[in-house]
This record gives structure tokens, sequence and C-alpha cells, in this order.
């Protein structure tokens, strides 16, 4: 398949898998609530089992996607995800609810790496890698957006249950897609001892993540961040309700019309990280920036006199710092990895986020609980400084000093990071 052919593909794909993903969420959040009537533990506990899913299954399902298929990873994703979807349309039942949700996260750690490990290998042009999976992410912005308004508007015109329903199905044809519409030419599968195989390649990732200064700094700063991420994920809403954001005539239409804001603002970050995105030392750069842009936000955001700066920090943290740090770790990651255990240390990064957001939220509520949101706020926001710090004092990750015109300037530039020149030339941290 051509490159450009290849790359229109991909970006559509993971464009209209946004769309169904994010008016899901949208209209399951109103669901559970309004028409299952949860509580308020239940509704953090059908969160947690589904972060227990993915925690516990990231790693294997990488695994599977480097040593079975990449290709029929994201199929058997898709499908998995999509009948977690169609399930929660059709039930009430708490159980039920929970099962779907497992279900789905299930599905999710099927595609998490397996995605971007297909799309650089198929494309196998390391130049233009980066540029590519920025472009990527722009348009899952946009994307979320008509998913947001068109499940919005079918949940409004029809149901909530019926929305939820055609975002699944939604879900499974995108999966029938990627079985027909999807090549893997640049891929060899294992044919034979599958499970010592596996269990070879597992390590493999291991070792290369432990010897990996740049992997090992994405890693803890994405522990760090996402220790913080849950506070403002759970809590911005009842923030901004509590400094006047409007609630008539339906708090919904007010929180959709936020949600959109963040999202253009998200892709217009991406548009500029995408120009820049190119270089050794680059993605350093971004994630110190975001980072600092996210404290700030946070700040902003906890200790704001009312509304205005209230929304203001939300755009920051919301708009920017998570859409940009996300997207930059995950190209970060994905230059330092070999072909062999592309996916399964993607899914070390999935995992590292899981990690955070479940130790993090739980000790983020308790803290908002006993104190504040503002003060769990500032808690966050103390530790996306920190996480800052750490990329910004290590050494892992900086461009090499060169005079104009020498030989290291003329070579400083992205390599394959499944050449010998990228598997002998990474710093340690």
């Amino acid at each position: 398949m051509p490159g450009d052919t290849l790359i229109r593909r991909y970006i559509w794909w993971r464009f209209a898998k946004a769309m169904s993903f994010r008016g899901y969420w949208l209209v399951t959040s109103l669901y559970i609530v309004v028409v299952a009537d949860l509580s308020a533990w239940q509704l953090v506990f059908l969160g947690t089992a589904m972060e227990m899913t993915v925690l516990v299954c990231e790693i294997p399902t990488g695994v599977m996607a480097d040593t079975v298929s990449r290709k029929w990873s994201l199929v058997i994703s898709h499908v998995l995800m999509g009948a977690g979807m169609l399930i929660t349309g059709f039930v009430t039942d708490y159980t039920a609810l929970v099962a779907s949700q497992m279900l789905w996260g299930l599905g999710w750690t099927f595609s998490s790496g397996a995605d971007v490990a297909w799309i650089t290998d198929e494309l196998d042009d390391p130049v233009r890698i980066d540029r590519v999976l920025t472009r990527t992410f722009r348009y899952l912005q946009y994307g979320a957006i008509l998913g947001m308004v068109g499940f919005g508007a079918l949940a409004w015109a029809w149901s909530l249950g019926a929305a939820i329903a055609a975002a699944g199905a939604t879900m499974v044809v995108l999966g029938a897609f990627v079985a027909v519409g999807f090549s893997e030419q640049n891929f060899t599968p294992t044919r034979e001892h599958r499970w010592r195989e596996s269990v070879a390649t597992f390590r493999r990732g291991v070792t290369l993540a432990r010897g990996d200064g740049e992997i090992l700094l994405v890693l803890s700063a994405t522990l760090l961040i996402n220790s913080g991420a849950e506070a403002y994920d759970r809590l911005y809403p009842k923030r901004l309700i509590d400094l006047g954001f409007p609630e008539e005539p339906d708090p919904i239409l007010w929180f959709t019309v936020l949600g959109v804001v963040l999202l253009v603002l998200g892709a217009i970050a991406l548009r500029v990280v995408e120009q820049r995105i190119d270089g050794v030392g680059v993605p350093r750069r971004i994630l110190l920036t975001s980072c600092l842009i996210g404290a700030v936000g946070m700040l902003l955001l906890g200790h704001a006199p009312n509304g205005a700066v209230g929304i203001a920090g939300t755009m920051l943290v919301g708009g920017i710092a998570w859409t940009v740090i996300r997207s930059t770790s995950v190209i970060w990651v994905n230059r330092r990895t070999t072909s062999d255990v592309r996916a399964t240390v993607q899914s070390f990064l999935g995992q590292t986020e899981s990690v955070g957001e479940i130790c993090g939220g739980i000790v983020m509520a308790i803290l908002a609980q006993a104190t504040s949101i503002t003060v769990a706020l500032t808690a966050s926001a103390a530790l996306l400084t920190t996480a800052a710090i750490v990329v910004g004092r290590s050494r892992a990750g900086r461009a090499p000093v060169a005079r104009p015109g020498s030989t290291i300037a003329r070579s400083a530039r992205p390599v394959d990071p499944g050449s010998t020149i990228a598997r002998s030339a990474r710093p340690v941290a």
C-alpha cells in the first residue's frame, strides 16, 4: 500500500474511532446517573473496575500484538469495545454495567500500543512518522468534537441508550474496516513456540525500557503526571459549578460547549507541536513546557476567585497540557523502541498511566474529602511541577551540542529506532 494512502487510511480510522469513543463516554456519563441511577460509590467503583482491567491486561495484550499480529489485535479490540458499549446501552443492572466496562477496558488494551506499532512499521519511514503521529492526534480532537455533537444530538432526539448502542455498532463496523482495509506487510508473526516467544518478547521489552534513559524518564514523568491528572478529571466540574459555572437551561449543554472548546484548543496546540516535533531533544522540551502549563492551570483552577479564571485554568490543563503531554509521550517512546517490542513498550506506558490514575485518584479523592478541592488541585499542581523538574534536570533526551556545520550537527536528526545506530547511541539518564 502506498505511503500516502496508508497514512490517510490510518488517520481517518483514528478520527472515526475517536468520534465513537468520545460520543459514547459523553452519553454514558449521563446514562449511568440518570437512567441507571448509580450512587457515588458505584460510580467510583465502575471506573476503578475498568482501570484495574486495563492495568492487568495491558502487558499481555501488548505482547500478543508483538508476537501474533498488530492488525488482528486492533480487530479484536474493536469487537470487544463495541460489545461492551452495546451491552451498556441495553442494561441498567449494576453487575452488568461493571461487566460491560471491564469488557470495554479489555478491548482497549488490545489497541493500546498496537495502533502506533502498526503504522510505524507499515509506513517504515522514521523521518515522517513523528509528524504523522502528531497529525493523527490532532485529528483525534476533530473526531472527538464531532462525536460529542453527533451522539449528543442523537441522545437528545432518540434516547441515551440508543445513542450508546449506535456508538457501539460504529465501533464494530470500524473493526470490519480494519480487517478488510489494513495490510500487514512489515510484520513477521511468531509461528512456533508462541508462549515461549511471548515471554521472550516481554523480557526484551523490559530490558529495553530499563536500559534506555529516555524511556525511563517518560515513564517516571507519566506516573507523576497521571497521579495528579485524576484530581482534575474528577473535580473540575464541581469546582467550576462552585465558581458559578452556568447551570441553566441545562448544565450538560454548557459542559458540552466547554468540552468542544477544549478539543479545539488541543487541536491548535498539536498543530504547533506538529511543526516542531522533528529533531533530537524536541520531545523533552515540549513535555517540560506542557507540565509547567498544566501546573499553572491547576493553580488557576484551584485558587480561582471567579468562574472566568477557573475556565482559563481548565483550558490550560484540559485543552493544552493533557493533549500535548499524551501525544508527546507516545511519540518519544516510539522513537526509542525497536520493531520487535514496539507494542509491548507502548503498553508499559499505558500501564504506567493506569497505575498513576488509580493510586493518584484514591489519594486525591481522600485529600479533597478531608480538606478541600483547592488543596487537592494544589497538590496536583505540585506533582506536575515535580514531573517538570524531573524532565528538566535529567540528561536524557537532550540534543547533542555541536558547532554548526560539524559532523555531529549534520547527523543530529531522528533515526530509525530499530536501526543499529539508534540501539547503540541511547544516552543514559
